[in-house]
């Protein structure tokens, strides 16, 4: 909601100031679709020139993050907790019992109680192929948190490609407005013989590409990279508590202390109250029991 807010209040601001100081908007509405032709045009064939269809699928996407904010929500890392709760507790005590969940996340009743987190093959392959690898004895802590840490950091490196691509296209939007007005001079320069009345709207209807291109980049694009880059590592907060609960496990640590470390390791802002969590990993102990 917050975005919408925010999109209305740089319209309003600007144009209406423009219309407050005495400017008329004929001039910029003739000339708009124009402009925007040719602004627009550019910075979608740019756009599509450096990059390939997965990037360009991926950071349309991406763009709703602008309004939708983050994925995971407070409550959705006490769920996180509460899901690695049941399954550390299940590797200690039936380890043999722990591989029909991690071997098929999609049927385990454990997952299945967590809807959210079960749809998101990512988290869930981090999680399986995690246990999976202590269940083979691959359990060296340190070695573990490398290879975690490197495998969080490349899905990180992708997920942000979206905000790098649209700020390289709010750093080129100042340029083509700057193209589209050069345009308008050339077309107003072919009609120098007319009166000054008619070449002094030629002339402005020349520079709205100038105050298009800066618009778009700095009221829109540039925001818009800005917002999908807060909630891209926003959201990268929710593999890498994965990795502090899991790591902590390998460290043979138990249970509870654990999740009290992934718990702890958590952003304040998003982080699970104490007491809350212990009461839901309560209601897991006599669900189990």
């Amino acid at each position: 909601m917050i975005g919408f807010a925010g999109i209305a209040c740089v319209f309003i601001m600007v144009f209406g100031g423009y219309i407050l100081a005495g400017g008329k908007m004929g001039i910029i509405i003739k000339a708009l679709p124009f402009e925007m032709i040719m602004i627009g045009g550019a910075a979608v064939g740019a756009f599509l020139i450096s990059n390939d269809m997965a990037a360009v699928k991926h950071t349309v996407k991406d763009i709703g993050k602008v309004f939708k904010g983050p994925k995971w929500k407070p409550s959705d890392y006490q769920d996180l907790l509460c899901l690695l709760f049941e399954l550390i507790r299940l590797s200690k005590s039936n380890p043999i019992g722990l591989e029909e969940h991690i071997e098929g996340p999609s049927d385990s009743e454990i997952f299945g109680r967590y809807p959210k987190i079960q749809s998101d093959k990512e988290v869930v392959n981090l999680i399986c192929d995690t246990l999976r690898s202590a269940s083979m004895n691959y359990d060296d802590p340190h070695q573990v948190e490398e290879v975690l840490e490197k495998r969080i950091e490349a899905s990180h490196h992708h997920a942000m490609h979206s905000s790098h691509a649209l700020q390289t296209v709010a750093d080129g939007l100042p340029a083509l407005g700057i193209v589209a007005a050069v345009l308008g001079i050339i077309k107003t320069m072919g009609s120098i013989d007319q009166p000054p009345e008619i070449l002094g709207k030629m002339i402005g209807g020349a520079l709205v590409g100038t105050f298009l291109g800066v618009f778009l980049a700095y009221g829109f694009f540039g925001p818009f990279a800005a917002r999908v880059k807060a909630v891209t590592e926003e959201d990268a907060h929710f593999p890498k508590l994965v990795r502090e609960v899991l790591i902590a496990n390998l460290h043979s640590h138990p249970t509870n202390i654990c999740i009290e470390v992934g718990r702890q390791n958590t952003p304040t802002h998003i982080r699970p109250n104490f007491d809350d969590l212990e009461e839901a990993m309560k209601s897991l102990k006599q669900d189990a029991a």
